[in-house]
């Protein structure tokens, strides 16, 4: 009786345990699926709970060499069960190409869930038929006109962080502090015609600062700490309260913003323009992101609700600043290391301004090939999203037929595709020349994945190469680079992070 009682008990408990544990969308037991499974390499691990219990024992420091222990022993792809939920990581281009590149594999993994309240439904988070719209939709708002209107922004808020830069006068900075400022001023006028002003007023809109950081970081906690994937039992938790706090006030002033540039909009639409308002070439007034997909919901009728302009700015906002933070401070930490390389950048940019101090040009930008190149291997070395994952909604067939069955999780390390010695040979090592155009001509197409690839890659790619070359060639045009960090340990969270902040000095040329 005792015995049928503890028995009873314990199962009651780890079914208990489960339920909070396990994102619903994620367990499978099916036996199609441990069929399928026990047919592909990878880590056997203990029933049920497969390496759940080697998994639990890392923190995030042990991320990059737990993957590469992966891709040793599965050089190809590694599949595993974390209890009761099918995994599998996949390490070879011709792989990633047939997932990445298929119109029909486009759903998130779960591991996106944790940005669910806060995007919503927005271009990153949405699959199915309202992602396939909505990204036919909004395509055109990064058409090469409206990146020329960004480019004032661009150079007006690069300007800005030289001039913070040099106030330093030499001394060490932790450099995050001071991009960081930059790339969310950058983001909010382009994408919601919003000046925030946190490079000029270091007091101004401080909440949203804070509001924004602070939720970026309670994402990544609430990606990893298991425990707090269920909604409901996150809410009351100390976390959760400050996380929902930071999002109502985070959608409460993407709303506002909303509100107002729509009545802006609708008041004006029967006035001509004022030619103060008016681009000096071309005549076209300058317009962010918000005003054009209003402007398309007046044409087509009815297309965006307030809750979709919205879903779509708070992406816009997440995805424009913390990215391109992240690629600039690994840009100039690069940079500084190699005082070679830098000064190959700073000829190109003498080259193309000469003595002038004048803002940067679309055409100017366009030359900038040998930054360009710079950038690339920045992000190959460094790329700001280290992990992507898709949930398959049907069985995905590899190249020899190896089945992959629906409702498994898939994971991508661009980190790893990027320092591949097939691709990359000594890919520790930092060479932009690796990316000429002769270089390229013969590798994977899908070995460098810094802005992910097929139906589903990054809407702004361009947008963030013209943002950075704007921003690295006003720096190097006027002050030279010293890293003071000497190396950089990464943490591969939803972007890629350094353990210690990156400082380096600048000084003036």
């Amino acid at each position: 009786m005792i015995l049928e009682f503890l028995i009873s008990f314990i199962l009651t408990f780890i079914i208990f345990v489960l339920i909070i544990l396990i994102p619903t969308r994620a367990l499978d037991v099916r036996l199609r699926t441990i069929s399928a499974m026990s047919k592909l390499p990878g880590p056997k691990g203990l029933p049920f709970i497969g390496i759940a219990h080697i998994i639990g024992k890392l923190n995030q420091n042990d991320l990059i060499q737990f993957w590469n222990n992966l891709r040793q022993d599965y050089p190809r792809l590694a599949a595993m069960w974390v209890l009761g939920a099918p995994y599998a990581v996949l390490f070879d281009p011709d792989d990633v190409e047939t997932l990445l590149g298929s119109s029909v594999h486009i759903k998130k993994g779960f591991e996106y869930d944790s940005l669910k309240p806060w995007l919503q439904e927005g271009l990153l988070i949405s699959s199915g038929e309202k992602w396939h719209t909505r990204r036919k939709l909004l395509t055109p708002a990064f058409h090469f006109k409206i990146l020329h209107d960004s480019l004032p922004s661009l150079n007006k808020h690069a300007r800005c962080l030289v001039r913070n830069m040099l106030k330093r006068n030499g001394e060490p900075i932790i450099i995050e502090e001071l991009i960081v400022r930059c790339t969310l001023d950058t983001i909010c006028e382009t994408a919601m015609g919003y000046e925030l002003n946190l490079q000029e007023d270091e007091g101004s809109n401080n909440d949203y600062l804070k509001a924004v950081r602070s939720t970026c970081h309670q994402v990544i906690d609430k990606l990893l700490k298991v425990y707090y994937n269920k909604e409901w039992f996150y809410v009351w938790t100390d976390h959760g309260k400050k996380f929902y706090k930071n999002l109502k006030y985070l959608h409460g002033f993407t709303e506002k913003i909303i509100k107002e540039r729509k009545e802006t909009y609708y008041k004006n639409l029967p006035i001509k323009q004022k030619p103060e308002d008016e681009e000096l070439s071309g005549g076209r007034k300058k317009k962010a992101f918000l005003d054009i997909m209003i402007e398309l919901d007046r044409q087509e009728g009815n297309l965006f609700s307030d809750k979709d302009l919205r879903e779509e700015m708070d992406t816009f906002m997440f995805e424009g600043f913390d990215t391109v933070h992240a690629a600039v401070v690994y840009s100039l930490y690069s940079l500084g290391k190699h005082a070679d390389i830098q000064e190959k950048v700073y000829e190109e940019m003498y080259e193309i301004f000469g003595d002038s101090d004048r803002a940067a040009t679309t055409k100017d930008v366009n030359e900038m090939h040998y930054l360009e190149m710079v950038i690339k291997e920045t992000l190959r070395m460094y790329p700001s999203v280290p992990y992507i994952t898709r949930h398959l909604t049907q069985d995905l067939i590899l190249k020899d037929n190896t089945v992959l069955p629906a409702v498994l999780n898939i994971g991508i390390v661009p980190y790893l595709l990027h320092r591949d010695p097939k691709f990359y040979p000594n890919p520790e090592v930092f060479d932009p020349e690796r990316f000429t155009i002769e270089n390229c001509k013969n590798r994977h197409p899908y070995a460098y994945i810094p802005f992910s690839a097929g139906p589903r890659n990054c809407i702004g790619q361009k947008f963030a190469m013209m943002e950075l070359k704007v921003v690295l060639s006003t720096i190097i045009r006027f002050a030279k680079i010293q890293s003071v960090s000497e190396e950089v340990l990464l943490i591969p969270t939803v972007i890629l992070r350094s353990q210690k902040p990156v400082q380096i000095k600048v000084i003036p040329r």
